[in-house]
Order: structure tokens, then C-alpha cells, then sequence
């Protein structure tokens, strides 16, 4: 009896690179049905996209991580307008996710950013966070009703990229990679 060998060409879903034969990759899907092959050195670009690792879980799952304080922890003397809070909900939820990590990592690298939270006008209460240095930036979307609501939008090199609207650099990142928006306190 003789083996034959089938060719089947494969490729990253995500670089697109041709897949070698015997080449290790792992499964992901951005729909939670259909799954696609992605090479390792893609593997943390198919996560930040927001895909799902063949085998993880895929209802949330309870954080073993204390919870951390709340960007605002200290009191206002004032209340927060509308806009104010939803960009103070919307720090709070990017710091409770892997992204805040992320950044904190880069950060250590290439020293400190700059931030800027945005609200997008309308209804869906989607806010813009992006992070930048003189030769990289993320920019994250944060739409508080998904059941994820933190995603990587995009992300670049050159800061001449980012459109002026992202530009008002209205927050900072803290010792611990929070992003901490600027309101005054009274």
C-alpha cells in the first residue's frame, strides 16, 4: 500500500503568510462558529483583534484578579456632566482589561504616552481611547453594552496618522498603566 501525501495550501488569516507543512498553528474565529488558522507570531494580533482561541471558554468568566480602585477614587466636589462620566466609565473598563497590560509593557519601553479619551457623538455611547508615542499608537473602542466591551481598533507608527480628532490629549497613563482622564476635581 502506498502513502500519497495531499497538498493543501494553508495560510495565516491574519498575515496571510503560506503555512509550512508541519508548521504548529493555533485556531481562532471572530464569529464563534466558523474557525480559521493563525501562525504563531500572529497569535497576539488574532487576541487584540478580539478573536477566540479554539478550545477557550466563551461565556464571561468571573476575574480571580483583585478588583482594582476606580479611576475616579477620590471624591469630586462637583458632580460629573454626561460626557465627563461616560469617559470615567469608559477608563475604568479599558483598566479592567489585558489591554491596560499592554500598554504598561510598552510604556516601560518607550517611556510615557499620550492619551486621549473621546466620546463619538450619537446615542451608542462608544468612546474613543487612544495611546501614543512618538513612533507607535492604539487606539481602543469602548462601547459599554457589548459583552466585550474594550477592542483594538486600530493601531500605527506615526502620529500623523491619527486624525486631529484623537489628538486632544485630555488623559495620562498613572505608575501602574491606568488610564487616568484629566477633570478637574472642583
Amino acid at each position: 500500500m502506498r502513502i500519497a501525501r495531499q497538498s493543501v495550501a494553508r495560510s495565516c488569516a491574519v498575515c496571510e503568510r503560506t503555512l509550512l507543512m508541519g508548521e504548529r498553528t493555533t485556531r481562532f474565529s471572530s464569529d464563534g462558529e466558523n474557525f480559521v488558522d493563525v501562525c504563531p507570531l500572529c497569535q497576539d494580533i488574532a487576541l487584540e483583534y478580539g478573536w477566540l482561541k479554539e478550545g477557550s471558554p466563551t461565556t464571561p468568566t468571573v476575574s480571580t484578579d483583585v478588583a482594582e480602585a476606580p479611576v475616579a477614587d477620590e471624591p469630586f466636589l462637583r458632580r460629573l456632566s454626561e460626557p465627563e462620566r461616560e469617559v470615567v466609565e469608559a477608563a475604568d473598563l479599558f483598566n479592567q482589561t489585558d489591554f491596560r497590560r499592554t500598554v504598561a509593557g510598552i510604556a516601560k519601553s518607550l517611556g510615557e504616552p499620550r492619551a486621549s479619551i473621546r466620546s463619538l457623538s450619537g446615542v451608542s455611547g462608544e468612546v474613543v481611547i487612544t495611546v501614543a508615542w512618538d513612533i507607535s499608537w492604539y487606539q481602543y473602542r469602548v462601547t459599554p453594552e457589548l459583552a466585550q466591551p474594550v477592542r483594538l481598533e486600530e493601531r500605527g507608527h506615526e502620529l500623523a496618522e491619527l486624525d486631529p480628532l484623537y489628538k486632544d490629549w485630555n488623559a495620562h497613563l498613572d505608575e501602574h498603566g491606568r488610564v487616568v482622564p484629566n477633570i478637574a476635581r472642583i
